[in-house]
């Protein structure tokens, strides 16, 4: 036994009463002879700095209220929400959006959200306590509204400035008696864990601070949508996942503050969709910036971005503007955001859905997509279908398919290990209770063992190293780390045909499933339903974009649906007698 290790400790093991113990790695004691892991740590002299890889063991009571003392103070959970905000915020300044992003859009949606919930910025604060006890709160006593106006926004004190929120979230005698009832953690967390009164308070959540994000890139114009939002959040290059193991040490998590701020999954796109229009509705913001030409939110702009990502040809682009100017989608009036606007719907216009929808239509027109008539043309483009030929070729579906779908299966399969590779919890040891401290960092410190032991034996680390943050996820060429060839400069020649020196679709007829509209707030998804009828090859291509989005094939579906009823209605057609059965119908 190492006794300069161990320190001469020379209890018996209570599983095999052997005295020969050893230290692991991490400071563990552990018995050589039957190899039991037991609560007692080495200790560490105080003038020992801890490097980045270190971990807390354990915590002995005495150290702990001796560090509580100089450590602990009152503080709410809104306070860990700002703390939230000021890093994702940190990390959008990184990938690029405008500098002005953090203290000019972002913090005044984040003081008019506090002063519409009556939090902060009033004369009058509530606090959660005050909330539970008596739930009338005087609305009289806000004072005037942050005003967002579309040229500048109002500038106002920095997030770091303001972190702190303990002066205007209410006053310190009000929380007198509650910081007799916790010893540790926030004053506040018994509010958020009340699910009613947390949706008639609209409290704070991690999945609204995403939201709130994805509202001031909205009022920015910024090029990230939703998506790329969420896919950044995935890949950890925002902070969400284990947020809370940044904190400062002045925010210690205890009890019910870990159901606050424990999060171990990323939110789909529809919660942060409907998260961000109860926001905007709850702040009462006004019409957002008009989403001209020259925005990169507009259809026109991002349907190039996934026509490059999905390796279709350049020339479908004026294909997907026909549909759109068509469809009414290229006026500003039907891509600006207007919280108050009863016409947009429950959710707000989906920018990255709308361009993939487009592409969907603009491909039924001129392919049909019926599992018939697309090879059918690709039969016709004969032998001058060779995507390595810029300019010469014609664009051939059935190449193209086996090329995309290739490249399709090997990226889903990447993801698939990435994200079984990915460590899914935190960490930081969350104490959810008193009694069941010991629990915990008992279970942790095992966890923590058999991963050691793990990587030593496979000679891989668990987490994948984090890959750069890129908007992209095919690279299509001929080099060496391309996803296969490029078939940008194919052209369309064999699928159109000329009629009084303009290009009209060679394809007559287009099916659609019956577009009948259904009530957002109360209708199922249908999808399930009609998948099995719509034809293989438009299926395949819903799973392409939504595999591109991260989201579900069937709010592709969704939204191809509604950019085809406002296209069927706006298009001169014969009429003719819709089927009452999810068959789709073609339209001459």
């Amino acid at each position: 036994m190492d006794d300069e290790l161990t320190g001469g400790y020379n209890a018996p093991c209570e599983r095999c009463a052997a005295v020969d113990w050893g230290v692991s790695d991490s400071g563990q004691f552990y018995c050589k002879s039957c190899h039991n892991v037991i609560e007692r740590v080495q200790e560490v002299g105080e003038t020992e700095v801890l490097s980045v890889t270190s971990r807390v063991s354990s915590i002995s009571r005495s150290f702990y209220k001796k560090q509580g003392k100089g450590l602990e103070r009152e503080w709410r959970i809104i306070e860990g929400f700002q703390f939230v905000l000021m890093h994702q915020a940190d990390a959008l300044l990184a990938l690029g959006v405008c500098p002005q992003f953090k203290d000019d859009v972002l913090w005044n949606l984040w003081q008019r959200y506090l002063q519409k919930t009556e939090q902060a910025y009033t004369e009058n604060p509530v606090s959660l306590g005050k909330i539970f006890i008596d739930p009338s709160v005087d609305s009289d006593s806000a004072v005037e509204s942050v005003v967002l106006s579309d040229g500048s926004l109002q500038s106002g004190p920095s997030l770091e400035s303001e972190l702190s929120l303990g002066a205007s979230a209410g006053n310190s005698s009000e929380n007198e008696s509650t910081k007799g009832a916790l010893d540790c953690g926030s004053v506040d967390a018994p509010g958020y864990v009340r699910p009613d009164r947390n949706r008639k308070r609209h409290l704070m959540s991690m999945p609204r601070t995403l939201a709130l994000c994805y509202l001031a890139l909205l009022w920015a114009r910024e090029a990230i949508t939703l998506a790329d939002l969420l896919r950044f959040v995935f890949e950890k290059h925002i902070p969400y996942l284990h947020v809370h193991d940044v904190f400062p040490d002045e925010i210690i998590l205890y009890g019910r503050d870990c159901h606050v701020f424990r999060v171990e999954s990323v939110p789909s796109y529809r919660r942060v969709q409907e998260e961000a229009r109860k926001l905007a509705e709850l702040m009462a913001l006004p019409a957002f910036p008009p989403v001209t030409q020259e925005c990169v939110l507009h259809p026109a702009l991002l349907s190039l971005r996934y026509l490059t990502e999905a390796n279709l040809p350049d020339e479908l682009h004026d294909w997907v503007c026909r549909v759109m100017e068509v469809s009414g989608l290229a006026k500003d009036s039907a891509l600006t955001f207007d919280p108050a606007s009863k016409a947009q719907g429950v959710l707000h216009i989906s920018y990255d859905l709308q361009a993939c929808a487009l592409i969907i239509v603009a491909m039924k027109l001129l392919f049909r997509l019926n599992d018939n008539r697309e090879w059918v043309f690709s039969e016709n483009s004969g032998s001058n279908n060779l995507a390595d030929i810029p300019g010469q070729g014609l664009f051939s579906l059935s190449l193209w398919y086996e090329t995309v779908d290739q490249a399709l299966e090997k990226a889903k399969k990447t993801e698939k290990h990435l994200t079984a590779s990915k460590s899914w919890k935190s960490s930081k040891t969350l104490i959810f209770s008193k009694k069941a401290r010991t629990v915990y960092l008992k279970n942790r410190r095992l966890v923590e063992h058999l991963k050691t032991s793990f990587q030593k034996l496979s000679g891989h680390p668990s987490d994948a190293p984090p890959s750069k943050p890129s908007s992209l996820v095919f690279r299509w060429g001929e080099g060496e780390d391309c996803d296969g060839p490029s078939f940008h400069q194919t052209r369309l020649d064999h699928v159109t045909k000329k009629e009084s020196d303009a290009k009209v679709a060679a394809n007559e007829q287009y099916w659609h499933p019956v577009l009948l509209i259904c009530k957002e707030r109360h209708c199922k998804d249908h999808y399930p339903e009609v998948e099995p009828t719509l034809p293989r090859m438009y299926v395949w291509l819903l799973g392409l974009f939504a595999f591109l989005l991260r989201v579900k094939p069937s709010r592709v579906h969704e939204e191809v649906l509604k950019v085809e009823r406002r296209f069927m209605r706006c298009r001169p057609r014969k009429r003719k007698k819709m089927e009452a059965s999810p068959t789709p119908t073609d339209t001459d």
